[in-house]
């Protein structure tokens, strides 16, 4: 086109080339150059994830589910351990024998922390280090875990409680046995998750087999108390509970999550309930978290994290990537949380990316 022979023509065109040039705003420039968690956010086949920020860092402590790359078989068994490993049910639980933990201070970049739990540092411990739960107190670090997976009082094995001066351990067992070693009101003693309420008590959730308890613990961590009635293990079971309980406090509400489904399937999921005290009772909502055919499957057994003085949520948990049908293969995953007007949990969506990169405290 000859610009002199058309020279509106030639105008219109230059001025439509300008404004799709037109710069961006601020917020549209900042997505795009967002960093992202990535999902999975660390190698490794992990389940049960437990997330926690202690001193301005993010930390995961999750359950070894499987063997990814090299294979690690270090562990020097007592005759005591190899002779307790002879009641598992599933031989897949012998590999399970210590807790790793992983560390990041923006979501993205992790730090592995190998064997921050071993079962050399357990004598009554032999097979499936399950489900850790982490909490801050006395200065220390108590880290609670299942072992055994026993499926009756006459087996060795429960939630034991392993104590550290420092949140990668390494942690040690505190008592020589278990914390908790038998069935009450038909709860497996399994899959432990330890909740402070704003009065300072320190209460445990735990249970498989479809129940749940809650014990008050005292003051060092390291006994159980009865409450007020002279009961020590209340039942708190809500609605089609299968496992995995977690419990956190917004707009003084209790929110009692679980998972729900069979946890080697694809229908593995989370749901939860909502209360007024941290004894319910808890009126069913319904599910937050399950499978998406175009993400993965198997979704569940989780925690959440929030950051401090914000409603900013995010909730970690495992899932099992498309295509394979291994129940042990499974991943830690991070993504947002929120809530609507009502406080109820918008249903969470799986994600690829995860969540943005998030520093709590800036090194200057």
């Amino acid at each position: 086109m000859n610009p002199m022979k058309y020279p509106i023509l030639s105008l219109l065109v230059i001025a439509s080339s300008l404004s799709s040039c037109k710069p961006q705003k601020k917020e549209e420039l900042k997505e795009k150059e967002a960093i992202y968690s990535g999902n999975p956010v660390f190698p490794g086949w992990y389940a049960d994830p437990e997330g926690i920020i202690f001193d301005d860092e993010f930390w995961i402590y999750p359950t070894f589910s499987d063997d990814y790359g090299a294979i690690d078989n270090s562990t020097d068994l007592t005759k005591q351990q190899l002779e307790l490993q002879k009641n598992t049910i599933n031989p897949q639980y012998l590999k399970q024998t210590f807790l790793d933990a992983f560390s990041s201070k923006d979501l993205v970049n992790w730090e592995k922390h190998s064997r921050v739990l071993d079962i050399k540092d357990v004598s009554w411990a032999a097979y499936s280090i399950w489900a850790p739960s982490i909490i801050k107190a006395n200065d220390k670090y108590y880290l609670f875990f299942g072992a055994n997976d026993i499926q009756s009082n006459e087996e060795m094995g429960g939630i034991g409680v392993a104590i550290a001066d420092s949140p990668e351990g390494p942690f040690v067992d505190a008592l020589g046995k278990p914390l908790i070693n038998s069935f009450h009101n038909g709860a497996q003693p399994i899959d432990q998750f330890v909740f402070k309420d704003d009065d300072g008590k320190h209460y445990m959730y735990y249970g498989g087999w479809r129940h749940c308890n809650i014990v008050q613990l005292g003051d060092d961590l390291l006994d159980l108390v009865p409450f007020e009635d002279g009961e020590t293990y209340k039942e708190v079971t809500p609605d089609k509970y299968v496992e995995g309980p977690f419990v956190f406090k917004r707009n003084d509400k209790y929110y009692f999550m679980w998972s729900e489904g069979s946890w080697g399937g694809p229908d593995y999921s989370v749901a939860y309930a909502i209360g007024d005290s941290p004894f319910g009772p808890f009126e069913r909502i319904g599910k937050v978290l399950q499978q998406d055919p175009k993400i993965a499957t198997g979704a569940g057994h989780h925690s959440v994290i929030n950051i401090p003085d914000t409603d900013e949520y995010y909730i970690v948990y495992h899932r099992r990537p498309l295509g394979t049908t291994n129940g042990n293969h499974r991943e830690t995953c991070i993504d947002e949380m929120t809530f609507d007007e009502n406080g109820f949990i918008n249903p969470v969506k799986m994600t690829n990316e995860g969540v943005k990169k998030k520093v709590l405290k800036e090194n200057f």
